[in-house]
């Protein structure tokens, strides 16, 4: 097909998203869909790329990535950085690749960022200014954390609110930016408007009533602790990725892991573990509810619908948005 300016129109690839917030159910809708249209599926989840975070991650199970190709899991070790760009190119690569062997692609997971890169691409800020960078961490140290993210709501209220405070890979790169173009990064962005489409993407969400999730994150927590997730920090303190690293000051790891230094007794951590994986689900879903063209769907009831829905789109023009009662719940 061509654009009438003389060079051809790129192809686009259409993929199915599952998103929502944790513990909603998400990875076990992309696996029944997965499985039954013989699709392949890309990670978009910030930590299940790190090698050695499993259990505290809910990454896929052994048996699972046997049953259906993974792709972006255990692709960084800990210490390394890995932002958005990144996973963009790898996740464009992953999805080339799964169309080259004829297979549908379903991208599953809840890194707002990472979805909204792949789906439209990323503003070409500044290139990286390692003095400057390091003088930020510097400051994080010394001041005590917040101190980013208090400088950079002073600056940039609008970025700032979409950061988590201890997000401090993100907020060094918006203060980066700041300092760097003297333009705040939210204006980087709101300029850019992310309207690079490379893929046609088709977003699922998947909701629950407050209440159910915050029984399933629970229970979940429970189930991580009781699979091992405290023997997994030891180890990965044990090989040299210590709790100063941003994978391991993340929700889970950051509570028990202060538990085993001591901060912490034991059911403290597991409600303070529990009580983080709540204020996660919500920022999750705050971010998910301001994109209109998500379908939202209950994970169980509305089962038959999403797969109905899910062949329809990856394979002929998508039809209407999928009719339920069910909508983002948490508050």
């Amino acid at each position: 097909m061509n654009t009438g300016s003389g060079a051809p129109e790129r192809a686009r690839t259409r993929v199915l998203a599952i998103v929502g917030p944790t513990a909603a159910g998400k990875s076990a809708v992309a696996m029944r869909i997965a499985e039954r249209l013989d699709a392949e599926i890309v990670s978009a989840d910030s930590r299940q790329i790190y090698r050695g975070l499993d259990i505290g991650t809910a990454k896929p199970s052994a048996d699972d990535r046997r049953r259906v190709p993974h792709h972006l899991l255990d692709v960084a070790d800990p210490d390394q950085r890995f932002d958005a760009a990144r996973f963009r190119h790898l996740a464009l690569a992953a999805i080339a690749g799964a169309a080259a062997r004829g297979r549908p692609v379903v991208v599953c997971g809840g890194t707002g960022l990472y979805l909204r890169a792949l789906r439209h691409g990323l503003f070409a800020g500044p290139g990286a200014v390692p003095e400057l960078r390091a003088a930020l961490y510097e400051r994080e140290r010394l001041h005590g954390p917040g101190t980013l993210h208090a400088d950079l709501a002073a600056a940039d209220p609008a970025a700032a609110s979409r950061l988590h405070p201890h997000d401090t890979v993100r907020l060094v790169r918006a203060l980066e930016v700041l300092r760097v173009t003297g333009r705040p990064i939210s204006a980087w962005q709101d300029a850019h408007a992310f309207a690079e489409t490379s893929i046609d993407m088709q977003v699922f969400g998947c909701a629950r009533p407050r209440e159910d999730l915050h029984a399933r994150i629970a229970a979940r927590c429970g189930a991580m602790i009781d699979a091992g997730l405290l023997t997994e920090i030891r180890e990965l303190w044990d090989r040299g990725y210590g709790p100063e690293l941003p994978p391991l000051d993340s929700v889970g790891y950051r509570e028990m892991g202060a538990y085993l230094r001591g901060d912490l007794d034991f059911a403290a951590a597991c409600d303070a573990f529990a009580r983080a994986t709540r204020r996660l689900a919500k920022r999750q879903l705050t971010w998910w509810r301001s994109d209109a063209t998500i379908a939202w769907f209950h994970p169980d009831r509305d089962d038959a619908a999403i797969l109905t829905r899910a062949a329809a789109w990856l394979s002929s023009p998508c039809p209407s948005p999928i009719s339920t009662s069910s909508s983002p719940s948490l508050r």
